[in-house]
């Protein structure tokens, strides 16, 4: 099999102009790009430009990109029939070691995947418009275009009147036809779309690819009224998000909005920040008063923006509590220790988080009521409530959560939401106390396990928690260490020696 070394190829035709311009086309490339070589880059030349011809050139290059942009996807076009599926390893993508059209435009021309595709099916188009009623002797057929409806874009496109990503958007957009919109009707859409877009008399452009595309699926939407219908359920299917921690320990919140919700978030968000994109005026002196606050907070609009939407969502917890489990708004879950906390230089970790915060934060926060800060004495324990109870408050079972990280035995992954609270000296046997530090979260197999099978947990001076094994496991019952799955418990050992120095 012929193998094709790409790179050798084009630098070979570099190196031997004569070579490469064998034939009127490839003169006609040669003498453009040579021409094109010749115009200034120099950023002082465009400096010194006056208006007119700065506009003037923005003109120019404009015919020059659509022009570029067509030869570009009738060449991509040629590549894709020389490297059809049925041609398998003989193809000349796969000659040239690349999967496909698409790929190899790609990587030749060092263009995105999605402007190779679009030059590819754009060039595919263009084909296919061109060899209408051409007779293939090894099949016998008339060729004929899978998609006729779509000639006057392409007549645009050769004729440099619209460009390859206008055309695309077109085309893509309005699909094929069905049991409710015909070909015909289709083809009068193209042309209706082609005229917007196609560059007006005084030499600008017609309207954008991205108003094109919006354009395009309303049109087509308002002949087919159930693929609206069809839409609907798709995009609606398709909401949620996606909560990213970075890195960084910041984080990143994508939704997926259907047409309702995306129309709700635009109205908050515009509310929000309009005064500071000064697109409203004023009549009411109240709503001026808000506007005013607005224009003169410190925040940019984005920053602005997100903060009204936490703060909706804080308050709305509270103004619907029956729509989520729970009670009352969200709390941000911290550790620190007194001496921290007192002298506002220490370590606070946040519950769920990789990020420590400051306590100047911390204090914030809790002006706010929007924090649960569990406060370590010197011994590294929260404080107890002595044996007034024998079940762990909810306050306790979140120290307990935010202490551990989920389930204190050996080798187990269960979730802090899957463990019970376990006294490590029993209630009555022991005389326990219900506190911090005398428990210990365990998964519903090892509570029962430990408490049935003789296992039992003790706690050093130090702060340490070691598991002892009965005797029918190991003879000499040698202590192992329990070790929590967070660092909360690790970064406030570090911190004592700068406490007690």
């Amino acid at each position: 099999m012929e193998t094709i070394d790409t790179t050798a190829a084009f630098r070979a035709a570099a190196d031997a102009h004569e070579g490469f311009a064998s034939n009127d086309l490839a003169r006609s490339f040669d003498a453009a790009v040579g021409g094109m070589r010749l115009v200034s880059t120099d950023v002082s030349d465009y400096r010194s430009l006056d208006e007119s011809t700065l506009l003037t050139l923005n003109k120019l290059n404009a015919e020059s990109a659509r022009l570029s942009q067509t030869h570009a996807a009738l060449i991509a076009g040629e590549i894709a029939r020389r490297s059809a599926p049925e041609l398998g390893s003989d193809g000349l993508a796969q000659r040239a070691g690349h999967r496909n059209a698409e790929q190899f435009v790609k990587i030749t021309t060092g263009t995105s995947g999605r402007a190779a595709t679009t030059a590819v099916r754009t060039g595919v188009l263009l084909g296919e418009m061109a060899d209408e009623g051409s007779f293939d002797l090894s099949t016998g057929e008339v060729s004929a275009p899978t998609q006729p409806w779509l000639r006057v874009i392409t007549e645009a496109l050769t004729a440099g009147e619209i460009s390859v990503e206008a055309a695309d958007a077109i085309s893509f957009h309005l699909g094929m036809p069905n049991s409710a919109v015909t070909a015909e009707q289709l083809a009068g859409l193209a042309a209706e779309l082609c005229d917007a877009a196609r560059v007006r008399p005084d030499g600008t452009a017609g309207l954008d690819v991205d108003h094109l595309i919006k354009q395009a699926r309303m049109r087509r939407e308002e002949l087919d009224l159930e693929s609206v219908k069809l839409r609907e359920d798709e995009q609606y299917a398709a909401r949620g998000y996606k909560l990213i921690e970075l890195p960084t320990g910041a984080g990143r919140l994508i939704l997926d909005l259907d047409p309702e919700n995306l129309v709700l978030a635009k109205q908050i968000l515009h509310r929000a920040v309009s005064p500071k994109l000064r697109t409203v005026r004023f009549f009411d002196p109240t709503e001026k008063a808000k506007a005013d606050r607005i224009l003169g907070d410190e925040r940019t609009p984005a920053q602005l923006g997100l903060d009204a939407l936490m703060q909706l969502l804080v308050l709305g917890t509270s103004a619907n509590p029956d729509f989520m489990l729970g009670s009352g708004a969200p709390q941000i879950r911290v550790t620190t220790t007194l001496k921290a906390l007192q002298s506002g230089d220490g370590i606070v970790r946040i519950e769920g988080s990789s990020s420590l915060m400051s306590i100047r934060t911390l204090k914030r926060l809790q002006c706010n009521g929007g924090v649960t800060a569990l406060i370590f004495d010197e011994n590294l324990q929260p404080l107890d409530v002595g044996r007034e109870q024998r079940l762990f408050t909810k306050a306790q079972r979140i120290a307990l959560a935010v202490k551990w990280g989920g389930c204190a035995a050996e080798g187990c992954d269960a979730d802090v939401s899957w463990t019970e609270a376990h006294h490590i000296d029993e209630w009555v046997a022991d005389h326990g106390k219900t506190n911090v530090a005398d428990g210990v979260p365990l998964c519903k197999h090892h509570h029962l396990l430990f408490h049935n099978n003789g296992w039992h947990i003790r706690r050093n001076d130090q702060g340490e928690y070691w598991l002892i094994p009965p005797p029918s496991v190991d003879p000499a019952q040698t202590p192992r260490l329990l070790q929590p799955k967070t660092g909360n418990m690790r970064d406030l050992r570090n911190e004592q020696p700068r406490q007690t120095a």
